[in-house]
């Protein structure tokens, strides 16, 4: 019993002190990475992933799609990176509400690293409570991360409320945790192929 309260105490020790570290590295501007990166040694030795309730896995994923395709099942609240061999990199998303999910195929015309955002006309005419910009970084909606979609609007984008991936709740753009997304934008090449189911 006094062994439990004992390691209680230093696991609780160990959380505050890292969550300290982490406000710290919060608040530097130059390195946002430091806020994504899952560098709580609680969380990992419990196995939290990254605040996601969708875990991202390798996955059987029979077909003929070239590898580097993303395939985005928005029924199953997933996006595919295919890799060939049958296999595919699984990540849990968040997809477009009622009224605003999409299907079709387009290409990855750009690539962001903590992007900014500038809500389009459409989404200010509903929300004009929104801010006409707001720079990059870790309170932005659009995450660490962002693909763009062709000339669209739409997105496959980072978050920062990890507890909406497997929801539908976007305006038609796809968001993964950050450290999901930091891991596909590594992966993923401008001008790959996203078909969207």
């Amino acid at each position: 019993m006094v062994w439990r309260l004992f390691i209680s105490v230093v696991l609780a020790v160990s959380y505050v002190a890292a969550a300290a570290t982490d406000a710290t590295a919060q608040r530097r501007p130059t390195n946002y990475d430091n806020t994504v990166t899952g560098n709580d040694p609680v969380a990992r030795f419990f196995g939290f992933n990254g605040g996601s309730p969708v875990g991202r896995t390798t996955v059987s994923f029979p077909g003929n799609h070239k590898p580097g395709t993303i395939v985005i099942r928005a029924g199953e609240r997933r996006l595919y990176l295919v890799l060939g061999n049958g296999q595919a990199v699984s990540y849990g998303i968040g997809v477009g509400r009622d009224g605003f999910g999409w299907s079709g195929v387009r290409r990855v015309s750009a690539k962001r690293e903590w992007p900014d955002w500038t809500p389009p006309a459409q989404m200010l005419r509903r929300r004009p409570d929104l801010p006409r910009h707001m720079a990059g970084g870790p309170d932005n909606p659009l995450g660490a991360r962002a693909l763009y979609l062709g000339s669209s609007l739409y997105r496959i984008h980072g978050s920062n409320e990890p507890e909406t991936i497997g929801q539908a709740v976007s305006s038609g753009c796809f968001r993964l945790t950050n450290a999901d997304v930091i891991d596909l934008y590594e992966r993923v090449q401008v001008g790959a192929t996203v078909i969207v189911q």
